[in-house]
């Protein structure tokens, strides 16, 4: 599969960049895609919620009242989950929520999303291009003859640029991400995958590996 290179006013600079098909091209797999992104979701989870069990709240364990001859239910000490002030019945424990997933699943999840967005006509490819300093209006000029304004987009770099990243950060829907740390989720939530020319070898050779 072959793309036009653009340059950064969204001109095509007559070059072309080919695709590997084994990573864009193949047929998608959704619950590949599925497991991947549940696993993501899972790991930002903190798992630090608890809830106070009976044994855990304050309060006296003397039995209340006695046993038999009262006409009601019976019942034992004030911190009965019954109770007001009581503890709570299965209440939530810290936890992790993480879960394994087998390499080849997560990388055929990531190859399913990008050959997605290569199907969609959603991959642009941008030439190299570098800041000399945090300049946001840049990104926002160049979203513009993009024409990704007002969509969620992913610069993908080659390698950490921490100006492009400064420039960006500030723009509602743009995200800059390294192609070593692009994930199946961040691929599916955007609109529009921008992948900087050198980032194509980098994100290639990974799957490779």
């Amino acid at each position: 599969m072959e793309l036009a290179i653009l340059n950064t006013s969204g001109k095509e600079t007559g070059r072309k960049v080919d695709l590997n098909d084994a990573i864009f091209g193949i047929e998608p797999n959704d619950h590949a895609i599925y497991l991947d992104t549940k696993q993501y979701l899972a790991n930002q989870r903190q798992g630090t919620h608890k809830a106070k069990e009976r044994g855990e709240v304050a309060g006296s364990t003397r039995k209340i009242k006695k046993q038999k001859g009262t006409g009601t239910a019976r019942a034992g000490n004030i911190r009965n989950p019954l109770y007001r002030g009581g503890g709570r019945v299965f209440g939530p424990k810290p936890r992790f929520y993480g879960f394994k997933l087998n390499k080849k699943v997560k990388q055929l999840a990531r190859k399913s999303a990008l050959s997605y967005k290569a199907s969609t006509n959603n991959i642009i490819v941008l030439e190299d291009f570098s800041l000399d300093s945090p300049k946001t209006k840049e990104i926002i000029k160049m979203g513009n003859n993009l024409n990704i304004v007002n969509k969620k987009s992913i610069f993908v770099l080659p390698e950490q640029n921490n100006n492009i990243y400064l420039s960006s950060r500030n723009v509602q829907g743009v995200e800059v991400i390294t192609a070593s740390e692009l994930s199946t989720y961040n691929i599916m939530k955007a609109s529009t995958l921008i992948l900087v020319e050198s980032a194509v070898d980098v994100l290639q050779a990974t799957f490779e590996n």
